[in-house]
């Protein structure tokens, strides 16, 4: 089952299957689904837990001490139920949208400004995850389109402006995450529906996006994601195969034999993309 300490093939002969035929009709058919926090990001960095652009909002004086305190008690209340692997699929959707609407109306009524979010980018405690740039500039180099969707809870504008800054963002890039309506002051006044979060991504149906034109025929899909509920991104898209990789960051004796259920290929405790860059390359 193992390929070593840090990478998992849950099923070698399945696997080594769907690679063959997605190999065979090469690059030009080839896709990739990827959520982004916590999988093109480290979860982990200088062993402290810095998954995304929010939590550490939370964790410093960016908007006021109130918004910080009120924040992390959220977190300290759904988090635990995000990651429970006993709770169904519907428990952990109704909460995750309480969790996710409570958080924006928090927010907007803090102050929240874009200013914040490029502060933080700025302060470079976001990284990508080891071997990221690298994945990143060889679909570029290639061709091969790359959608993020990601639930967030700074939406598009932060994964859009961190891509700029390390100048990734590149054309065949495309990102459905959650949406901001600022004011002429850039400041946040709402956001728009629906909300995407972590459990019902496969909700979100890739055919309502514009760029869908440019993927629909590349029906071959190496999905990229840290959760269980990530394997719903390729919910709606009529693909012909699908490799399902998934980085398990935490709790990995409590939540491995979930992911395994899910995933084909599991890359344990924060490691680097160098086996998803190797799957790539076979394609080139």
């Amino acid at each position: 089952m193992a390929i070593n300490e840090s990478v998992i093939i849950v099923n070698p002969k399945d696997y080594e299957a769907k690679k063959v035929k997605m190999l065979e009709t090469g690059k030009s058919k080839l896709h990739i689904l990827a959520d982004f926090d916590r999988t093109l990001t480290r979860a982990y960095v200088n062993g402290e837990d810095t998954p995304s652009v929010i939590s550490e909002l939370r964790k410093g004086d960016y908007i006021s001490k109130e918004y910080a305190k009120k924040a992390n008690d959220l977190a300290a209340f759904y988090h635990p139920i995000e990651v429970d692997s006993k709770l169904s699929n519907k428990e952990k959707k109704k909460a995750m949208h309480e969790w996710w609407s409570k958080h924006f109306d928090l927010l907007i009524e803090s102050g929240l400004n874009k200013k914040h979010i490029q502060q933080i980018i700025d302060k470079g405690k976001i990284e990508f995850r080891d071997g990221a740039l690298e994945f990143l500039d060889l679909l570029h180099k290639n061709n091969i389109p790359l959608v993020i969707i990601s639930s967030s809870g700074l939406g598009g504008d932060s994964i859009e402006m961190f891509l700029e800054k390390k100048h990734k963002m590149y054309s065949n890039i495309d990102i459905v995450s959650n949406i901001y309506i600022w004011d002429e002051n850039g400041n946040a006044v709402g956001i728009k529906k629906p909300i995407i979060h972590v459990m019902n991504k496969d909700e979100t149906v890739l055919r309502d996006y514009p760029f869908y034109e440019n993927v629909k025929h590349r029906k071959n899909v190496i999905l990229l994601g840290d959760s269980l509920g990530d394997v719903g991104m390729i919910e709606g898209f009529d693909f012909h195969n699908l490799i399902k990789v998934g980085f398990l960051n935490e709790e990995v004796e409590k939540q491995i034999d979930s992911y395994k259920k899910e995933y084909d290929v599991i890359i344990l405790n924060d490691q680097n993309m160098d086996f998803v860059n190797d799957l790539i390359k076979e394609f080139l």
